[in-house]
């Protein structure tokens, strides 16, 4: 039986700003305890990332600063890389979608497809910036969705609902580089059929479901897409900045990032390979079927890596039968990390990139708050006061503190030696049991990607370390009974043997000072546990492990949030200043509410019947979770009157009732009934 083999990716950080807290918490920290894990256990693993390096935010970050865009991408790929090394990520390399060794496994890809005669040549109406001069990415138009009226959804794609609509279909565009409304241009492009996988995408996600069991929301957000029917993407764009299109007298375009930032994978494999000196290597990862590949991400990068990278490799192996790539066997996407309640927000100064706060604080404690707290079936948050409380009270005073008593003891009465042990009473049995038995419990969680609960066993042994040492007093037997502390302190030191290594893919700089003061390494993950600290060890020199953090660091910390160059600013974008012109274009009137109903299918949407003046209007307003249908009729609020119609649903909406976001919900904004219809507000 072949060797199991194991390739790990994590999704590629956009080489456009640094990373903060919520994105290691996403795809990152996950990965690299489940690879430190498996390491430990003698696999033969690798583990692979790099930059996405290509696309229009790069370029328009270049032009607003009046750089180029390779200069961007190295300032934040080597940000990206500083931040990871700080944080103690293990990769087997990190590399760039930006080398030779990219484009050209890009390239290829693209020509194999064209070859086969796989893509369709489309013309289509995509949003012009007039004013910047460019087509404009889907990031970069932002109006309201047509299908659930949220209103900061991308123009063919909505982050909310899931939803995929024509450009055309976007309710009120905006430009949000010049802020001006786009127009809609004819471009043509080669378009990848991805409704033709879709039936064995499908097909593949329900086997590998089966077999491993994928997360729920991995599973719900692939229905969501296979609900309303894979369609064909544009697989290049007019740009030029990013992967050429590799055809003659085609001098404008580029590969879609879409398509090619998830090749960067195989490329950053063949690189690592042409590395080691070992230019097929790349091979027994990505195309040996005794080789699993898991594909550790954050929800908004599931649609790529469950069904758009699958069909992808799905058509490399149509068109290459004796050539055949591997899919992922598992697809284990965290939730969003919010910060302090709020989600990461640059502009509003909400939040700390990872840099910044590992410049400021070891790496280790970060891992352990993220790691016991990660958003694996849900949105979590990371909050000052919680990072403070896990390092001082669990790291310091349990893990820390049980190292430090059992050295001082071992230093004391013991030379600094592993004691012999004497006869073994219940109370030591019971203590060996849990130590041996923890490994495998922790292992079994880590393979189940359930890393937080196998965080909480971690520290549960230091727990039980800790209450062994109590409940054995070796401060009174030590005047009695020498042998008998001498056995304490021996199951203490292999329970601290134990917890460096089940830590150390957690905490592994942490793990690293133990194992030197122990004078001891790690052994294979199965055969920790056990007592392998041998009698008459000469221990070395203990250390303090974690410096508790005071209240005034924190302070600080908090005190800073809500701030950008110095002036606070709580909603930043909010109160982005607008001339007055474009405010007087703004007609709000008052209206009465004659008729409100629910619509189906829908939780936030009512459908409203509203008089102003002589005429009746239907607008369709998204307060069904704060209102009764009968509880608005009679209602005077106040409504934006020279909005452009739009539908919502299938049901046109004639306008936009005003509401205030409060801690309860949103309440529309009320004026007294003697008010007449149609009165302006000013």
């Amino acid at each position: 039986m072949a060797e199991e083999k194991i390739l790990v990716t994590s999704a590629l950080p956009y080489a456009n700003g640094p990373i903060h807290l919520g994105h290691l918490s996403g795809a990152y920290l996950p990965a690299d305890i489940f690879v430190r894990y498996q390491r430990l256990k003698g696999t033969d693993i690798i583990y692979v990332c790099g930059s996405d390096e290509h696309g229009v935010p790069i370029t328009i970050t270049a032009d607003n600063e009046g750089i180029t865009p390779q200069e961007v991408i190295d300032r934040f790929h080597n940000i990206n890389k500083d931040a990871f090394t700080k944080f103690g990520m293990s990769f087997d390399i990190y590399s760039r979608t930006s080398i030779p060794t990219h484009h050209k496994n890009a390239k290829e890809f693209f020509k194999c497809f064209y070859d086969a005669g796989l893509f369709n040549v489309k013309k289509s109406h995509q949003f012009y910036d007039e004013k910047s001069m460019r087509f404009l990415p889907d990031r970069y138009v932002e109006g309201t969705c047509p299908k659930c009226g949220y209103e900061e959804a991308r123009s063919d794609e909505c982050e909310k609902c899931g939803s995929l609509y024509d450009p055309s279909e976007l309710v009120n565009p905006v430009s949000k580089i010049s802020g001006s409304t786009p127009e809609l241009r004819e471009t043509s492009h080669w378009y990848f059929p991805l409704g033709k996988y879709e039936e064995r995408l499908k097909k593949y996600i329900d086997e590998m479901n089966s077999k491993i069991g994928w997360k729920d929301n991995v599973l719900q957000y692939c229905k969501g897409w296979f609900h309303d029917g894979l369609k064909d993407r544009a697989i290049t764009r007019d740009l030029d900045w990013g992967v050429k299109v590799p055809l003659d007298g085609i001098d404008d375009k580029v590969l879609y990032v879409w398509f090619e930032a998830v090749l960067g994978y195989i490329s950053a494999t063949k690189e690592l390979s042409e590395k080691r000196g070992e230019p097929d290597l790349w091979k027994k990862y990505w195309k040996d079927k005794d080789t699993r590949y898991i594909a550790f991400i954050g929800k908004d990068n599931v649609v790529f890596h469950t069904i758009i990278f699958p069909a992808i490799l799905m058509a490399w192996n149509d068109a290459n039968p004796d050539d055949q790539y591997l899919y992922p066997e598992n697809v284990p996407a965290n939730e969003f990390l919010n910060f302090e309640g709020k989600k990461f927000s640059k502009s509003r100064g909400w939040g700390i990139d990872a840099i910044d706060f590992l410049n400021q604080f070891p790496a280790d404690p970060l891992r352990y708050t993220l790691a016991a707290n990660l958003p694996e079936s849900k949105d979590t948050d990371f909050y000052w006061k919680e990072f403070q409380g896990r390092n001082n009270n669990e790291l310091a005073d349990i893990l820390g503190n049980f190292v430090n008593r059992t050295f001082i003891f071992a230093n004391k009465h013991f030379e600094s030696k592993v004691p012999e042990t004497g006869e073994l009473l219940d109370i030591d049995k019971d203590m060996l049991s849990y130590i041996e038995s923890q490994p495998k419990k922790i292992g079994e969680l880590i393979e189940k990607y359930k890393i937080k609960d196998a965080v909480l066993e971690m520290m549960n042994l230091a727990r039980a370390g800790n209450k062994y040492f109590n409940d054995s007093e070796p401060w009174v037997s030590i005047k009695q009974d020498k042998l008998r502390t001498a056995t304490t302190i021996n199951i203490c030191l292999q329970t601290i043997y134990t917890l460096a290594e089940i830590m150390s893919p957690v905490i592994p700089e942490s793990s690293t000072k133990i194992f030197n003061m122990l004078a001891a390494r790690p052994v294979k993950w199965n055969d920790c546990g056990n007592a392998n600290l041998k009698v008459g060890t000469q221990l070395n020199t203990s250390e303090i492990l974690f410096t508790k953090i005071e209240d005034e660091a924190i302070d600080a910390q908090i005190n800073k949030l809500g701030v950008v160059d110095g002036v606070v600013v709580e909603d930043a974008e909010d109160f982005k200043q607008i001339e007055f012109d474009d405010f007087v274009k703004i007609k709000l009137r008052v209206a009465e509410v004659l008729e409100a109903e629910k619509i189906k299918k829908s939780k936030k949407l009512l459908k409203l019947q509203v008089k102003i003046k002589g005429e009746t209007r239907q607008v369709i307003a998204g307060i069904a979770e704060a209102y009764k249908p009968e509880d608005l009729i009679g209602k005077k609020v106040v409504m934006v009157a020279n909005l452009k119609p739009a539908k919502l649903m299938g049901n046109e909406s004639q306008g936009m009732i005003l509401a205030v976001e409060g801690e309860n919900g949103l309440s529309v904004v009320e004026v007294d009934k003697s008010i007449k219809n149609g009165t302006e507000v000013r």
